[in-house]
Parts: C-alpha cells; sequence; structure tokens
C-alpha cells in the first residue's frame, strides 16, 4: 500500500519526505557524550585521546593547509583546486574505523580551514564540496558514521578566513590587509555557519576554532553564546578570541595543568595536511605524545592529513592502529585518570584514579635499578606491574619509598607501575619530582 502512494506522489514531496524521515531516524540516536556541560567536558576529559583531521583541496598539491595560499601557490591557483577535487576513495566509515582501532574516542573535521573552503552542503558560499566534482556532503557521511560507531564528533573550524572578502586580512598567512573589508558581517557569517553545522551534524562534541586575529575576547564570546543558543552544552575551545572550556598547546606538551583543562594537538608526520614522503613518528613518539598529555591532565588530539584520494595514508593508519593495540592492554591507566600526583619529569609522568597511582616510566633505566619515591603523605598498600606481578615497594626512614627493578620487569617503550594507595588518590597534593632517582 506504502509503495503505492509513494508511486504517485510528486518528486519533490516525496523527497521532502524522505529527508524528514531520515532526519527522524538521526535524532532518536542517543550521543555517546551526555549533553550538560560539566558532564560532557568530565567525559572528554575521560576520553583523553581524539583524532584530528585536516583535510581539503589542497591535498592534491601536497602543501600546508591554508598556509600555502599566496605563499608556495598563488591565490588564484590554489583556490581553483577545488575543481579537481575529487576523493573517490573517500569512505567515512574506513576513517571512523581507523580512530577507533587506535583507540580514539572522539574525531574533530576540518569543516573550513583559514583557506575558507568548506567540506559541507552550505548555504552561505558556493565554495564548497558540493561545487567540486565529488558533489558529496564529506560532513553528513563522516557524521553518519560516527553515530554508526559510537564516536563523538566535532568540528575545527577556522575563526578567520583569508578567503572570504569581508574578512580584514588574506592571504599570504593573514599578512595582507584587505582595502575594504567588513568584521561584523563576517561575524554574522562565522556564526551562520556554526550554526548550520551544529543543526545538521549535531549534537556535537565541540567546536574547535582557530587563528582568531582581528577577534577580540568580545567578539569570540560573541560566537560561543550564539553556538550555545542552538546546543547549549557544546565544548568550545579557546581559539575564537575569547577564553573558552579549554587551552589548546600545539604541537608540544601541555605543562602540568589541573585547575583549567587543556587539549596538546598534534601532527602524527611533519604537517597538518597531507604531503608526499611525510615523515610519521615512531610509536614511542607517538605514545609518549598521548602518555604525557594525560600525565599534564590533559588531552592529546592526533592529526592526520588523507590523501588527494581520500584515504588515510596507510603508514599513519598503521600507527594509530599500533598505538591502539597498545591501549588495549594499557588503557586502563590512560582512560578516566586525572594528572597527578607526581608532577611530570623527564623520566615520566603519572596517572590516578580510585586508590590507584600509575606510574610511567618513559625514561630508558638502567637494569637493574632502584626507583625512590618521595614521600605522599599516604601509605602505600601494594605495588605491582600491569601484567599482576607484584613487586616489592620499601618503606623508608624518611618517608620515601624505594621500588627495585629486575630486568625483566622494565618495557622499551613505557614500564607502567601500579601503586594502591591508602584512600583516594585524588585527594593527594601534586608533588614535583624534578628527577626520578635511579640507583643501579
Amino acid at each position: 500500500m506504502y509503495t503505492k502512494i509513494k508511486s504517485c506522489l510528486p518528486a519533490a514531496l516525496l523527497l521532502v519526505m524522505m529527508a524528514l524521515s531520515a532526519c527522524s531516524k538521526r535524532e532518536t540516536v542517543k550521543p555517546v557524550f551526555p549533553e550538560n556541560h560539566s558532564e560532557k567536558l568530565e567525559w572528554w576529559k575521560d576520553a583523553r585521546f581524539g583524532m584530528f583531521i585536516h583535510w581539503g583541496p589542497v591535498s592534491l598539491k601536497g602543501t600546508e593547509i591554508g598556509w600555502s595560499r599566496g605563499r608556495e601557490i598563488p591565490v588564484s591557483e590554489y583556490d581553483s583546486l577545488y575543481l579537481s577535487f575529487n576523493p573517490v576513495n573517500f569512505d567515512a566509515g574506513e576513517w571512523v574505523s581507523i580512530a577507533v582501532a587506535a583507540g580514539m574516542k572522539y574525531i574533530v573535521f576540518t569543516s573550513k580551514h583559514h583557506d575558507g573552503f568548506c567540506n559541507w552542503d552550505t548555504r552561505y558560499t558556493d565554495y564548497n564540496i558540493m561545487h567540486a566534482p565529488f558533489r558529496r556532503d564529506i560532513m553528513a557521511e563522516l557524521a553518519e558514521a560516527c553515530r554508526k560507531q559510537g564516536m563523538a564528533l566535532g568540528f575545527y573550524h577556522s575563526t578567520c578566513d583569508w578567503h572570504h572578502p569581508d574578512f580584514p586580512l588574506t592571504s599570504p598567512g593573514g599578512s595582507v590587509e584587505r582595502e575594504v573589508s567588513n568584521i561584523d558581517r563576517y561575524t554574522e557569517y562565522l556564526k551562520n555557519q556554526s550554526v548550520e553545522i551544529i543543526e545538521k551534524y549535531g549534537p556535537l562534541l565541540v567546536m574547535w576554532y582557530d587563528v582568531p586575529q582581528r577577534f577580540d575576547s568580545i567578539r569570540g564570546q560573541s560566537v560561543i553564546d550564539r553556538i550555545r543558543e542552538v546546543q547549549p552544552g557544546i565544548l568550545v575551545n579557546n581559539r575564537t578570541g575569547a577564553k573558552g572550556d579549554f587551552d589548546t598547546p600545539e604541537q608540544h606538551i601541555g605543562e602540568f595543568q589541573n585547575t583549567h583543562p587543556w587539549e596538546t594537538c598534534m601532527t602524527i608526520a611533519d604537517q597538518w595536511a597531507w604531503k608526499p614522503d611525510d615523515r610519521v613518528k615512531s610509536l614511542e613518539q607517538c605514545l609518549h605524545g598521548l602518555i604525557r598529555s594525560a600525565g599534564g591532565d590533559g588531552n592529546f588530539l592526533f592529526n592526520v592529513g588523507p590523501k588527494s584520494d581520500g584515504e588515510i595514508e596507510p603508514l599513519q593508519a598503521e600507527r594509530l592502529k599500533e598505538m591502539g593495540q597498545w591501549l588495549q592492554q594499557y588503557g586502563h591507566t590512560i582512560y578516566g585518570t586525572r594528572g597527578g600526583p607526581y608532577k611530570p619529569a623527564d623520566w615520566g609522568v603519572s596517572t590516578r584514579k580510585g586508590d590507584k597511582i600509575f606510574l610511567h616510566v618513559l625514561k630508558q633505566l638502567e637494569s637493574p635499578s632502584n626507583i625512590v619515591l618521595p614521600d605522599l603523605g599516604v601509605d602505600i598498600k601494594k605495588c605491582s606491574l600491569t601484567d599482576g606481578r607484584e613487586i616489592k615497594c620499601i618503606r623508608q626512614d624518611g618517608g620515601e619509598y624505594l621500588i627495585p627493578l629486575s630486568p625483566g620487569d622494565l618495557k622499551p617503550v613505557d614500564t607502567v607501575i601500579e601503586l594502591t594507595v591508602e584512600g583516594n588518590a585524588m585527594n593527594i597534593e601534586p608533588v614535583e619530582m624534578q628527577l626520578l632517582e635511579i640507583h643501579p
């Protein structure tokens, strides 16, 4: 009966009905994160590990996204790249599967970089993916893939826009002042696109803005206030010009900070966007970035740059999967933890939750070694390796503890030692450890 009715409907009305049906189905899927702002922020901190994705027509050239406009590539040529952008191997499900295999809990994808190109079907400019040969809404497909695989999603959206005629600065690198501009009108454009993204693909975990340039704290806060009218609980970083919910150290691990959330963003290779023969970090470098972020009480947003055909480079994908294999064994020392109580130092970091403290000894130790831990003001009831083997933890006269390690206890990337303390480890005040005392 439904088939007969459907066949008699005008095509336009049928499309509307199908769209409403799809929207209705999407809205019934519960996000993996809580909607309440404070609870969402805690969920995000528990997650610790996310995938950053920088991608657009610039991948055809292999130069840096946004920054190479007017520098390595003439502006007119850069702005025309989208006319040849046809990533026929793009598979949103495969991207999300790689993130899942890596142990990542959320994805942040570039909706628009500083070059102004939009990776979604936006009604506010024709400079978007639907006017490229590909003609598929990348962000719609990614949002659907994330929902299917239980992955949280957010979008990177450049605060500045060197392509838009109303933004006061243009390329290269926002160093050229436009003769005519209108920052108020551009601000409305930015707000309108941000709202459009949330309404089309939300609810979202985060809107991740970047490079505010002429945006001050008042203008930046007006953007945050506008998107929170649409999704009150959404997280926002500190790059609209306003403070936001979390800090964003870039290409280095943040300092220990447990008074305000933070997230290191870092590339798996040298460049944010894909380039041929880019140097991929070793597994040790990748894991140390994640572990040191967690030990400093921060998150780790790790970037890949897909190729121009839409595929994440196999070496990058393989490295991420290797990280996931490590997390399958040691993830309980990262997820849901907070940094401390021993502050990060050259020897490594510590994380904690409940009555557990996890020492991540990242420095290569001489074998055998004795580790001396400063007094925390609480008793250590048990000391073990993550395979369950108990090891000695000897109380000294001064209140510190000595942990003797044998050659079989040491691991090449990270020797993880689990301490069980009296009471709640979260109640311990963080202490400085400039150098872990090691006595062969």
